[in-house]
């Protein structure tokens, strides 16, 4: 009798190891999918004053546009939490596309290569933002699954385990946007 109790206990302790550390990687891959954002957002701020200064060479664009990309590239690197960067990511994508826009009325901007290898850095982050993005709410995903899940839920609730957020798109963004050729 006594090694049945002594091998449940065993079983048990076990069990609880596992579960620990099983949430402890969920929780660090989550971290990780966060870093990864971080890196491309770092990786594209870096690479937008030399897109901003190859435009103003070719153009006398908007100081305000130029201003809010300072402003929100600033917000980015203060921000307090993931939602906080990429919210302020999110409007930077806006003010960036902008930049895109100016193009268009110059052909020669157009045809140089450095603004044409910086627009096509730029696009490649920003493709791995998005991707990073999804990573990262499918580890968010897989993470609060474990948390909330039986009988894992019941270490997570012991050692103090908290949820994480997910990144959402803001519902004004989720609007189909509008095409427009009027000039």
């Amino acid at each position: 009798m006594m090694w049945i109790i002594l091998a449940i206990i065993v079983v048990l302790v076990i069990w609880v190891i596992t579960s620990y550390n099983g949430l402890v990687r969920s929780r660090m891959q989550t971290k990780e999918s966060w870093s990864q954002i971080d890196v491309q957002l770092k990786r594209r701020n870096d690479l937008i004053p030399n897109l901003i200064e190859t435009v103003k060479g070719y153009s006398s664009y908007e100081g305000k546009t130029l201003e809010k990309i300072a402003e929100l590239r600033a917000q980015i690197a203060q921000a307090k939490s993931p939602a906080e960067a990429m919210a302020a990511s999110d409007q930077l994508t806006k003010q960036v596309s902008s930049i895109f826009a100016v193009a268009e009325n110059y052909p020669d901007l157009k045809a140089n290569a450095s603004f044409v290898k910086l627009q096509d850095e730029l696009t490649n982050t920003e493709n791995k933002i998005s991707y990073s993005r999804q990573l990262y709410n499918t580890t968010t995903s897989n993470y609060n699954i474990k948390l909330e899940t039986f009988p894992s839920n019941i270490v997570a609730k012991l050692f103090g385990f908290k949820a994480a957020d997910f990144l959402e798109t803001p519902e004004d963004e989720k609007e189909v946007p509008k095409v427009s050729f009027d000039f």
